[in-house]
């Protein structure tokens, strides 16, 4: 179904006029306010064009013949047709309406400001917005290789007004330069626009709104931890009482810090913008790009880079808490947290691309979580830390409907206390990396080699030890093939490490322990009746697991072994819906999976292109690049039935993916004589 245009959505229809744009694209015009919204079942991305109540079909590919992606009838008020900006120290996500809908301040983990996304969609705060009087519909991009966003709003007399918006980063004394701080400049680009500022944080985990004080030119709103203000050239009393003004001029809003400001806010707003256009653009520069799919390759490096905290150099697995990953399903929770195996995935992605910077700093967020196990009683490594290195994440409930009503609404993750016995691997993998990479600044050395040898030895000791697995089960353990094949990987590459330092007597001691734990993973793990590895080592276990598609991809055995091609089939036979891949199809904590998990998708297609079906992976490529939202994200699950985005977003895990495959399946340069 590639490349056909996107149905309008029944409800979409109902009781709407339509023109046809400039490219033949039917557009429809929405007859209700800025506030309206589509029933509950509004789609995201690709489903946003699929029919209502046709469950049957997978979704249409949406149209991204377009920079611009326009919109005249909302959706469900929550959604995932958001957009992210940031700069390393926060992120706040954007919806196609230039309403702020989740972020928080002053890290990504702090409590929320703007929490609309998670309310259900009617919350009378929690947002950051500009309504346009009379709205019609509206364009949304990106400022090209930049995480600088642009949203054109449209009322029906022909009226536009440009709404750019940004979080500063750029150097400045030799130092980054990152503010918990947003830019929103706004910009008359046709007719009279007549518009209203609405800003309404929200404190108490978004259960009632932040207090306000009004100044001469700012307006301060606090809640019981910190103040932040919201300095502005727009007349104080036109926010303050959200009056409609028309807009004849420029105006610039700067909402951070409680600092006051010695210039204007449009000279510093600008000064920034361009600061921090220079720094993107200096960032996708360096990037060592695949031939083909610049565009969504370079977007999802920056997503991946504005999941980073640079402070400690932690890597989020997603920037909100608690999207569902199907509806109604309960599978609710936070990700704004350093998991060990999701950061040495967004490392090894970034060093592929030549974007070295992160995994430099991730590496100093490991030394810190390194000291920290080895002066623990168990010195053991935790699944996930917080962003400054906490040991301790607890889990509770907030009083937020959740998305679309969906709750609960978690703020923390109990999956910290879990035993999860690919973690080893896993820092060993992101380590291994200073000891081969000539461009980083700081080498391996032998007394980090030894560091390394004590991760080693809990591995050895944990590769037939049941745990919580990859997929982080809370009521059941069992020695998962993943967890030993990670432990396997850690010590294969400290064999590699010992090598290259010229050990040999621990060069032989750790490829003696790597080849034990191979011979144990292939003793328990290989299915030869169904000719398959089997997602558990113990009790005759068949159920299949996508992780072992890495199996090739870490090096444990060859893409053309008949037992990885075997394994890749059964696979696809058992978990492949459409062109969709579930991580798993048994039951576990919450029932059966509903939706299908991107990364897994991206491990099918990697595990196709090896072993030869790159026709078969190209399709799933393109799919998976059309099933993005408009602004070319993706979040963690897809709906295989409706194609339909959920789960938490920006999921660092699926832009790994994507990564990853436009890398293995793209022309070389070479082959085009560039």
């Amino acid at each position: 179904m590639l490349g056909k245009k996107r149905q309008r959505g029944a409800s979409a229809a109902a009781g709407d006029n339509e023109h046809v744009d400039k490219r033949g694209r039917t557009m429809a015009t929405s007859s209700s306010d800025s506030d309206a919204k589509m029933s509950s079942n509004g789609a995201s991305g690709a489903a946003s064009g699929a029919a209502q109540g046709d469950e049957s079909k997978v979704s249409e590919a949406p149209d991204h013949s377009s920079p611009w992606s326009n919109v005249g009838v909302r959706p469900h008020a929550n959604n995932l047709e958001v957009g992210i900006i940031g700069n390393c120290t926060f992120g706040f996500l954007i919806d196609r309406y230039a309403k702020v809908v989740w972020g928080c301040l002053p890290r990504f983990d702090s409590e929320p400001m703007f929490s609309f996304l998670l309310t259900g969609g009617d919350a009378e705060f929690g947002f950051f917005d500009v309504q346009m009087e009379r709205f019609s519909h509206s364009y949304q991009k990106y400022v090209t290789n930049t995480a600088i966003m642009e949203t054109v709003l449209y009322d029906k007399d022909g009226g536009a007004v440009k709404v750019t918006d940004f979080a500063p980063r750029f150097k400045m004394f030799d130092r980054s330069f990152h503010p918990a701080q947003m830019v929103r400049i706004l910009e008359p680009v046709a007719g009279r626009p007549m518009i209203r500022v609405r800003v309404r944080p929200a404190m108490n985990q978004g259960s009632e709104p932040c207090k306000s004080e009004r100044g001469s030119n700012h307006i301060r709103y606090s809640n019981d931890d910190m103040t932040v203000r919201l300095t502005t050239d727009v007349p104080v009393s036109f926010i303050a009482d959200e009056i409609p003004f028309v807009l004849q001029k420029e105006q610039t809003l700067i909402f951070g810090p409680n600092e006051s400001m010695t210039r204007s806010p449009n000279d510093v707003a600008h000064e920034f913008l361009t600061k921090t256009t220079r720094y993107w653009r200096d960032f996708a520069r360096m990037l060592n790009i695949p031939f083909q799919w610049q565009e969504a390759v370079i977007r999802s490096a920056i997503s991946l880079k504005l999941c980073a905290y640079e402070e400690s150099g932690a890597i989020l697995a997603a920037m909100t808490t608690s999207i569902p990953e199907a509806a109604n399903s309960g599978r609710c929770w936070d990700y704004r947290f350093c998991w060990l195996r999701d950061s040495f995935h967004t490392v090894r992605t970034l060093n592929r691309l030549g974007a070295t910077g992160t995994m430099e700093d991730y590496l100093r967020f490991l030394t810190n979580v390194i000291a920290q196990s080895e002066h623990s009683e168990t010195k053991d490594l935790q699944p996930l830390y917080g962003l400054l290195m906490q040991t301790k994440c607890p889990e509770s409930v907030t009083t937020l409907k959740g998305y679309r009503g969906m709750g609960p609404v978690r703020i923390g993750n109990e999956a910290y206390v879990q035993l999860q016995n690919d973690n080893y691997g896993s820092v060993i993998l992101a380590v291994a990396q200073m000891f081969f990479d000539q461009r980083i600044s700081s080498p391996g050395t032998r007394e980090l080699f030894e560091q390394l040898e004590h991760l080693g030895e809990k591995a050895i000791e944990a590769h037939d030890v049941p745990d919580a697995g990859l997929w982080e089960l809370r009521t059941s353990k069992q020695v998962h093939t993943f967890s030993s094949l990670m432990c396997w990987a850690g010590c294969d590459r400290l064999a590699k490490i010992a090598e290259k330092l010229e050990l040999a007597e621990r060069e032989t001691y750790w490829r003696a322990a790597a080849d034990k734990i191979k011979a144990y993973i292939i003793k328990n793990g290989w299915d030869a009746e169904r000719k398959t590895f089997v997602a558990t080592l113990t009790g005759g276990g068949k159920d299949l697991d996508a992780s072992t598609l890495l199996m090739a991809e870490l090096g444990f055995i060859a893409p053309t072994d008949e037992r990885f091609v075997g394994t890749v089939d059964a696979i696809g036979r058992t978990l492949k819906r459409g062109k969709f891949l579930f991580r798993y199809a048994n039951k576990d904590d919450f029932g059966y999976p509903e939706t299908a998990f991107n990364i897994c998708t991206f491990w099918y297609i990697d595990a196709l292109a090896l072993i030869g079906r790159k026709k078969e992976a190209l399709e799933m490529f393109e799919t998976m690049l059309a099933h993005r939202n408009h602004m070319g994200i993706l979040s963690e699950d897809i709906d295989p039935k409706t194609g339909e985005l959920w789960g938490n977003i920006v999921q660092t895990y699926s832009m790994c993916g994507l990564i990853n495959s436009a890398m293995r399946l793209s022309d070389s340069w070479f082959d085009h004589g560039l």
